[in-house]
């Protein structure tokens, strides 16, 4: 049998001899929100809005108030609104490469990682981050879930921050089908308890504007000063791997074609890069609502969401209708943000273990796992000490965006030493790629060592810059010195059928596996080395002898 197999068409499929499929219960799961997969054009059914007010429903998180009312209370109004600005303008241009990408070839982040500079177990060590991302804004959010349930309920922290964690489970186990109704029912009332209290507030006393304008934090004179900026916006570009959770929903937006690619285009932008422009106004608000509770109540209760909406409501409504409201709004808020976080972690999770281990164990183990890391660092009351946690996760992350997004903007597109179209099949990639891989280590190392100092206290609070622009001048660099020799093992699948239609989208053929008997699409398939048939993705990944998996080209 040739090593170098060419299928016209979809080939009858022979037995499978040492590649096992996964379980039935696995093969149903990864066929629900397609776990490690492209997602295939026949399970795309929803327009672009739909996806994108799904991928918005995902970022009603609470947390921004809190980042915003902390870097507010340390450094004042005006040094926070210009942190918060830097860091909205660089998560919007490393996020829009990034979800076109995820859009228009319906892939998640992962994957686009794989084939932009990383290599097949390259990415791992990125999903590790991605993961540690959607486990710490659980935390987060959980955290401020508790404190709603304490003040409404009266139950203590470590009963809420259980609470916080179990009653998300359900909604996460039905993947996108379930999220997407969630997101999109849940999302007015949502809007309407967020807003409502701030427009009332402005519109009945001017003088919440003034004195907002006018706090100079408990670290500052009320000056601009550039160190208290940067910090400032390290703490929000910890925010930055947020585009990796909007792109688990882009990744099912319909084929792009003349007739829709201005609702295309707009939902791409809007739910992918877009998000941030909701997410800075939000950690203004949080300035705003913290300078208004501290005047009102004191400055003890401003960080917390639960106190900040209370203290609003309490301007706008009976007093017996304030605690149920504040209480009602941190809820939805926390359950539309913390199924995102379950499913996008279990994904990462299960990307990570999949490739190291060659099993997929099914993603329900991985939300187990994540939430229970999530529910340790509740109880470890990671609230407290919130900004020094999310100081320090930003480099990671920075470095990590800012890396895949200059590959695709850079090495693709300028260069073209970066392969146009994304690969994240086994056997297409080498292991490792030292273009990402290198850019990755080096920036996140030295930004980090910034961060603790040890390049003295001057640069300290420059290590957000130093990631970025490391992670942006490393990753052309390595791309040039290696004459980009090390993003494909081979250029050639062994199936004729091109992978791109003739409006550029992934083609809808479909192929049947000869491991696990299931049918897939085009990009999705590769030609297996020892039969003349087709292997999925899945079972290419869970190929513990290589039996299927295609030689390097020489």
């Amino acid at each position: 049998m040739s090593t170098e197999p060419r299928l016209a068409e979809a080939a009858e499929p022979e037995p499978a001899q040492r590649a096992a499929p996964a379980t039935d219960q696995a093969v149903k799961e990864t066929l629900e929100d397609y776990t490690l997969r492209f997602a295939p054009r026949s399970y795309r059914r929803w327009t672009p809005m739909v996806v994108a007010t799904t991928a918005l429903g995902g970022i009603a998180y609470m947390a921004d108030f809190s980042i915003g009312a902390g870097i507010g209370l340390a450094h004042g109004t005006g040094n926070a609104l210009l942190a918060i600005v830097v860091a909205a303008v660089v998560i919007f241009v490393t996020g829009f490469p990034l979800a076109y990408y995820g859009a228009r070839y319906n892939i998640d982040l992962d994957l686009i990682t794989r084939g932009s500079g990383f290599g097949y177990f390259g990415s791992v060590l990125t999903s590790v981050i991605f993961a540690s991302f959607t486990f710490i804004f659980f935390a987060l959010e959980g955290s401020i879930m508790a404190q709603g349930l304490k003040l409404g309920l009266g139950l203590p922290l470590w009963l809420g921050y259980l609470v916080s964690t179990l009653m998300v489970i359900p909604l996460v186990i039905y993947g996108m089908t379930a999220l997407s109704k969630l997101q999109v029912w849940t999302t007015p009332v949502w809007l309407l308890l967020m807003v409502g209290p701030l427009v009332y507030l402005v519109a009945t006393d001017p003088g919440t504007v003034d004195r907002f304008l006018a706090y100079a934090g408990t670290d500052g004179d009320g000056g601009i000063d550039t160190a208290s900026v940067l910090l400032g916006a390290g703490v929000c570009l910890s925010l930055i791997a947020q585009i990796g959770e909007q792109i688990d929903y882009l990744r099912f937006m319909p084929p792009k074609t003349e007739a829709n690619k201005r609702s295309w285009w707009t939902a791409v932008v809007m739910a992918g890069p877009g998000w941030v422009v909701l997410g800075a106004l939000k950690q203004a608000i949080g300035v705003f609502l913290a300078v208004y509770v501290i005047a009102e109540v004191g400055a003890s209760a401003a960080p917390e969401p639960i106190q900040q909406f209370k203290g609003a409501f309490d301007a706008m409504m009976p007093s017996w209708l304030v605690v149920p409201l504040a209480v009602v709004l941190v809820v939805i808020s926390q359950i539309k943000i913390n199924v995102t976080n379950a499913y996008s972690g279990s994904l990462a999770w299960t990307n990570s273990f999949t490739r190291v281990t060659r099993r997929y164990p099914g993603r329900m183990v991985f939300v187990l796992v994540n939430l229970g890391f999530a529910l340790a660092l509740m109880e470890a009351d990671m609230f407290s000490f919130l900004n020094s946690i999310l100081g320090f996760y930003s480099n990671c992350a920075i470095a990590w965006v800012v890396t895949v997004a200059t590959d695709i903007g850079i090495n693709k597109y300028v260069l073209k030493l970066s392969p146009h179209a994304p690969e994240f099949r086994r056997g297409m990639l080498y292991a490792v790629n030292p273009v990402g891989v290198v850019a990755f280590v080096a920036a996140s190392g030295l930004s980090i060592a910034m961060y603790f100092h040890a390049l003295g206290d001057t640069l300290q609070p420059y290590s957000p810059v130093a990631a970025a622009v490391i992670a942006f001048v490393l990753t052309p660099l390595m791309a040039t010195v290696t004459k980009g020799r090390y993003y494909l093992r081979r250029t050639d699948d062994g199936i004729a059928e091109p992978l791109l239609d003739e409006d550029g989208n992934p083609s809808a053929v479909a192929y049947e596996c000869h491991v696990c008997r299931q049918r897939f699409e085009r990009p999705d398939v590769a030609a297996c080395r020892t039969h003349d048939a087709v292997v999925c993705s899945l079972c290419l990944s869970t190929d513990k002898v290589g039996d299927h998996v295609l030689p390097a080209a020489v």
